[in-house]
């Protein structure tokens, strides 16, 4: 299993405050964005210069997100809910969310120190990790920490189709110079006030759909140190499984259904409890 492709395959992006998409979703409280920019840019190039520059600009956020998939052979769509938090130097958690009678739950995380990458799901009782110090993070999520250059690895055209994002948004079609079974088209919808990310398609070889929404973006709320890391003593109960020695532990479908590019090939891994905060 590759899971930096997986990475890669779900994206990441932050909307525009706007209502939870579900009542479950965890509210994160929404704070000013950087400040906008008045003037609108002329081209592609262009747009990707300004949303790589404003990424440069911050050293975190947390948000809720709303995942849509939706495969092209069955014509079939899953969507979660759930929460996000990044912070500078390559750090990420996703928890999603379920909701059981009365109470919301983490049904999965992907978590990242930087070092190690954890895909953790309770359901199947399974812990999968992988060094990142055997894998460079591709361009498309490494940008999100002001590195790496969108530019060098896509060729970009402004999408005027009006199928993603509202009249005000900029929308972005990113095609990769080489060849890439993760990603035939990488749409980002832009927010011309400021330059953020508000959503992000990945549309695959196989022609699936992975939409992702974001809300509610908090770029100053502080974050804990300890919600990127993952201690297996945790879950004592629960399979660890090295992605480095076990390439491909048995496919279970369709494998977009995870973060921005986490997205598990395998049975998913369990989760780390949610952050408490």
């Amino acid at each position: 299993m590759d899971l930096i492709g997986l990475l890669t395959r779900t994206f990441l992006g932050f909307a525009n405050p706007a209502p939870a998409p579900v009542q479950h979703v965890v509210t994160i409280p929404l704070v000013a964005t950087p400040t906008a920019v008045a003037t609108t840019p002329a081209s592609a190039n262009e747009v990707v210069d300004k949303v790589q520059k404003f990424y440069a600009s911050i050293n975190q956020v947390s948000a809720q997100f709303r995942q849509a998939v939706t495969y092209d052979t069955f014509g079939s769509t899953k969507t979660s809910d759930g929460t996000m938090f990044i912070q500078k130097p390559g750090k990420m958690r996703w928890d999603y969310l379920e909701k059981k009678k009365t109470n919301t739950v983490v049904k999965k995380s992907f978590i990242s120190n930087g070092s190690y990458l954890y895909m953790v799901e309770h359901d199947n009782k399974q812990v999968m990790k992988k060094n990142l110090a055997q894998d460079l993070m591709p361009v498309a999520v490494s940008f999100l920490y002001g590195k790496g250059d969108l530019k060098a690895e896509f060729s970009s055209e402004l999408d005027k189709s009006g199928k993603y994002g509202s009249k005000e948004d900029l929308v972005l079609k990113l095609t990769p110079k080489k060849p890439s079974a993760q990603y035939k088209n990488l749409y980002l919808v832009v927010s011309a006030r400021d330059f953020h990310v508000t959503q992000s398609v990945i549309i695959d070889s196989s022609n699936n759909v992975n939409h992702f929404r974001f809300f509610a973006p908090d770029f100053q709320k502080p974050i804990k140190a300890s919600w990127f890391e993952f201690d297996e003593r945790s879950v004592k109960n629960y399979r660890v499984v090295d992605a480095d020695q076990q390439q491909n532990p048995g496919a279970s479908g369709p494998g977009v259904e995870g973060p921005p590019s986490l997205a598990p090939k395998t049975p998913a891994p369990a989760p780390a409890p949610a952050p408490k905060k």
